[in-house]
């Protein structure tokens, strides 16, 4: 199965992470640090690791400090954010800095478990109730520079329907679940619309849709070539 390091200052948050992983992923190997420092070592020990689930607030972090000093020196293993923080400009922060996602400390058992399971199956996970949370409000806002409509325009209808299931944090089989698409063809979709936009990874792409009206642009004439 899997082997996942749960990275957190909290012992008691750490047997409730183990028990979501032992329920969503039994036969799991499960190691555990409390600082930065132990995470570094316990990485540069197991070769075989699958996915860090990282704190940001525990000791060393330095904020996104200790995200940025694990991928410099592990490139290659996936580490997601499990955080109390719900502000999205700092979310949003963590996945350009390299997480493969964030899950917030109140997500729900079964949801945790669907969002861990989209993450080792490859694709990037974000709360998309947080992400969308301040779409309708009035306050200010930052964010990325919205895509050049032009862009968009170059997307076909069903590339436009697979990007704002993306934008949404859907997994590519989701997307095809829902889309009563092959998976393979949903892969192709978004290496297109990647291409497309200019993208250099999905991460990238869904970023960038945050201003999104996908309504509008689903309303206009459907090209010849889909």
């Amino acid at each position: 199965m899997y082997q996942v390091l749960i990275a957190d200052d909290h012992p008691l948050f750490r047997e409730a992470i183990a028990r979501v992983i032992d329920d969503g992923f039994p036969g799991s190997t499960l190691l555990e640090a409390s600082d930065l420092d132990a995470t570094l070592a316990l990485v540069a020990e197991n070769d075989d690791i699958d996915l860090v689930l990282l704190d940001l607030n525990m000791p060393g972090m330095q904020g996104l400090g200790g995200l940025v000093q694990l991928r410099n020196q592990f490139p290659t293993v996936p580490a997601v954010i499990v955080s109390a923080e719900e502000d999205k400009r700092v979310i949003l922060q963590t996945v350009t800095y390299g997480a493969v996602g964030f899950i917030t400390k109140s997500t729900p058992r079964k949801q945790m478990i669907h969002a861990l399971e989209q993450i080792l199956n490859g694709s990037v996970y974000l709360p998309s109730d947080i992400i969308r949370a301040d779409a309708s409000s009035g306050s200010s806002r930052h964010h990325d520079p919205g895509l050049l409509p032009e862009l968009l325009e170059s997307l076909t209808r069903k590339q436009l329907q697979v990007f704002e299931r993306m934008a949404r944090g859907e997994s590519n089989k989701v997307i095809a679940y829902e889309l009563n698409i092959a998976e393979s063809t949903v892969k192709a979709h978004v290496s297109a619309i990647l291409r497309k936009l200019g993208a250099t990874n999905r991460v990238q792409a869904i970023l960038s849709a945050s201003d999104i009206d996908f309504g509008a642009y689903l309303k206009r004439p459907q090209k010849v070539t889909e």
